[in-house]
């Protein structure tokens, strides 16, 4: 009998997590030629999220959970949950509801049919405008920083094989990005149509500076494309630069009246600067990171792990 965990990252989902581990429980009740497990992780919820979690690890034995000391963004929440999850298939999917879990046997069944990891496509997608300009963004971000394939839609409801979970973890840095760890492990991905529903309360815990932080780690993370990019820039502004000045050269001797080029020349300057301040900016941010993985940052740091039985370990 395989085994299929669930990892949950948690925020803010006090009223409608309880809802999302019934339906998981039906589901799987559903579908006897499975076992499952549900790993629950707090990524320090200002509700009573962990509340929620003791109760539903109190309940059920299948319930765990983990409770993180401090809010360390969605991914490092899924890593953290992928640590303590066993199954033969992992299956992500989010805590308010919109995610549904009773067709977690299309991404199953594709697992079973030979794809190492399934991913859901939404038929029409219950958030808001400027959420769906973001997740556009973020996958021509992936295509051309990551390689993902133009037809293929990632996002966070997926299903992935025990060793593509096993190779995720052994990224220790402590700036995880999901969908570049899947990206970097397989190409044996596919997608399967599910319904998206609308949200049952609150609002997404994705800020627009979230999303761009989020973009930020995914293209500096796993690619050094944005430096061969600015490198291809800098050339180019260059070349642009000496042909101008080859320009006013010869201008200046077949002209009878040289511009006084006040205007054009501040113009550049200001282009040349903010280009050259825009490639300092990406240079430090890949410093940066690379000072912070060499001062061991954590990934997430664990207050309690929750198990039914009642034990708590720090």
């Amino acid at each position: 009998m395989q085994k299929v965990s669930y990892v949950i990252p948690c925020y803010r989902s006090a009223h409608t997590l309880a809802d999302v581990v019934a339906e998981i429980t039906a589901t799987m009740q559903s579908m006897p030629q499975y076992d499952y497990e549900i790993v629950l992780v707090n990524d320090c919820s200002p509700d009573d999220t962990i509340g929620t979690i003791r109760r539903l690890v109190a309940a059920d034995a299948h319930v765990q959970g983990v409770d993180l000391a401090r809010n360390f963004g969605q991914h490092a929440a899924l890593m953290a949950g992928f640590h303590q999850c066993t199954g033969d298939v992992v299956v992500c999917l989010d805590d308010d509801g919109q995610t549904p879990a009773n067709e977690v046997g299309k991404l199953l069944a594709q697992i079973e049919a030979g794809h190492d990891v399934v991913y859901a496509s939404y038929d029409n997608k219950k958030q808001a405008g400027w959420r769906n300009l973001g997740s556009w963004v973020n996958s021509k971000m992936t295509e051309v920083m990551l390689g993902k394939p133009p037809e293929l839609v990632v996002n966070s409801y997926f299903a992935a094989r025990r060793f593509v979970v096993d190779e995720m973890i052994r990224y220790e840095h402590c700036y995880p990005y999901v969908i570049g760890l899947v990206l970097r492990t397989t190409k044996n991905i596919c997608n399967v149509p599910v319904h998206h529903r609308a949200r049952e309360e609150g609002r997404s815990g994705y800020t627009l500076g979230k999303l761009l932080a989020l973009w930020m780690n995914g293209f500096t993370s796993f690619s050094v494309k944005p430096l061969r990019i600015a490198t291809y820039f800098g050339t180019l502004s260059a070349i642009a630069g000496f042909l101008y000045l080859i320009y006013i050269v010869i201008n200046h001797f077949v002209s009878d009246a040289a511009p006084l080029g006040w205007a054009s020349t501040t113009a550049l300057l200001l282009l040349l600067g903010g280009a050259i301040l825009i490639v300092l900016g990406l240079i430090g941010e890949y410093v940066g990171r690379i000072y912070m993985c060499a001062n061991a940052a954590p990934q997430y740091v664990a207050r309690e792990y929750l198990h039914h039985d009642g034990e708590e370990t720090k």
